[in-house]
């Protein structure tokens, strides 16, 4: 890290700390309906126009409150809108975050915790929703500091049309790695991929997990990887690496440049896409091929795994506004709040009993086996949550792309992230990493 980068880092987390110093000036629960509230949130077309759909019907039931919906369209876009946002003192009232990136907003108290609104709430209860959203965004281990709207999981979107053709059975619950890799391999050529996955921690962390493997020394304090030196992760980190670098059935690194796994699905030229939810707008766009979800594949001789994909509401820190802010959380996260997000394809309700209605499980649009992201929701865990783990995850998912596509050797590029990374689990962050 150069000095510039130091200084600008220690400038933007003085300026948090002061927002969050602010934030504890005053009434904790003061509102200026009148002025209206502003959602930051990310998303393409599709997601975003079910968030449109969501703050229509909210106003209609809530005319008094002034909703302005400002999108973005990547993940990305959001953290650099946020983080100018916040080191200029003027944070949204309320945007939708990632557990994996809240934390260091968290860390600086730039985010107005939304326990107290919970605890008085005559529409809300902690038991309406999943237990392990619900965890995620426990920062300080106990409150929450914000409300997740959804619980993701990875899981394999498959073409059913190029497993017929390929003669390979539809991939069911319990399927084994050596399943998906006989399929990957069987669906692979003649200008077709068995397999698109991005490379990145989050995608390697459900197989560590299902192999009995651990990510991080410690999951609650993590001081470093643990990808190398634990032999389980080690294992289920090759099998991994392996997919590309010795069995070819992922498209090499100039083929993925040129066309996304998502677009080479698209057009039917993969056989299976590991992505979460976030996917299905986009892919209920397909019309020549059939396509379904399935659960991910459990490692020889381990346990179902799968990796926590769940965004959620917060309330900027310092904002004058947080009671209409909360009433559209509160509306959001309600019955038709979440009804209306679910039928849109984007999210797995967080609420359960949401989840459970037709709102999700219906047939009529697909993926038909909707009812896989429920039954992996007992086997869902998360990546820490600390100040500095989205910066972790950052560097390590470059480093892993390096390894991945064979720009370096495994060995010695696993050894240079192992050493690179260390040190950032115990920098001190602000809003402005």
């Amino acid at each position: 890290m150069t000095g510039d980068a130091v200084r600008r880092w220690v400038a933007l987390a003085t300026a948090a700390l002061m927002i969050g110093s602010a934030a504890g000036c005053g009434d904790a629960h003061r509102t200026d309906d009148a002025a209206g509230i502003t959602v930051v949130l990310a998303g393409n077309a599709e997601e975003i126009a079910g968030y449109r759909s969501l703050v229509e019907a909210f106003e209609k039931t809530k005319p008094g409150v002034k909703v302005t919906l400002s999108p973005v369209a990547k993940q990305d876009d959001l953290m650099a809108r946020l983080t100018s946002s916040f080191a200029g003192g003027t944070p949204p009232d309320v945007f939708l975050l990632n557990y994996r990136r809240y934390g260091q907003f968290a860390a600086q108290k730039a985010i107005e915790p939304v326990q107290s609104y919970l605890d008085d709430s005559k529409v809300l209860k902690e038991k309406d929703f999943s237990p392990r959203a619900l965890e995620a965004f426990r920062f300080d281990g106990e409150k929450l500091t914000c409300l997740p709207q959804n619980m993701s999981s990875l899981v394999v979107y498959y073409n059913a049309g190029l497993f017929a053709k390929a003669g390979v059975p539809l991939p069911k619950a319990g399927w084994t790695w050596a399943d998906f890799l006989s399929a990957a391999k069987a669906l692979t050529g003649d200008g077709t991929y068995g397999v698109g996955v991005a490379p990145s921690i989050a995608r390697v962390a459900p197989f560590v997990w299902s192999n009995g493997g651990e990510l991080v020394d410690d999951p609650r304090q993590p001081a470093a990887l643990t990808l190398t030196g634990d032999p389980a992760t080690r294992k289920a980190l090759d099998w991994f690496l392996d997919l590309q670098l010795v069995h070819h059935v992922v498209p090499p690194d100039a083929e993925e440049q040129s066309e996304s796994s998502e677009a080479r699905f698209l057009r039917g030229g993969l056989g299976m896409y590991l992505n979460s939810r976030v996917a299905v707008p986009t892919l209920r766009t397909i019309k020549g091929f059939e396509w379904d979800a399935a659960s991910l594949p459990v490692a020889p001789g381990g346990v179902p795994a799968s990796i926590l994909h769940s965004d959620a509401y917060c309330m900027g820190a310092g904002r004058s506004n947080h009671d209409a802010a909360w009433r559209f959380i509160e509306f959001a996260m309600g019955v038709q709040g979440q009804e209306i997000l679910a039928e849109s394809g984007r999210t797995v309700p967080s609420r359960l009993d949401v989840a459970n209605s037709p709102a999700f499980l219906s047939a009529d649009r697909p993926p038909r086996s909707s009812r896989v992201f429920l039954d992996a929701e007992p086997h869902l865990r998360a990546t820490p949550v600390t100040a500095s783990w989205a910066r972790v995850e950052r560097e390590t998912d470059k480093l892993l792309e390096e390894v991945f596509y064979g720009r370096v050797g495994r060995e010695e590029g696993l050894r240079q992230l192992e050493e690179q990374i260390r040190p950032l689990f115990s920098l001190e962050v602000g809003t402005g990493q």
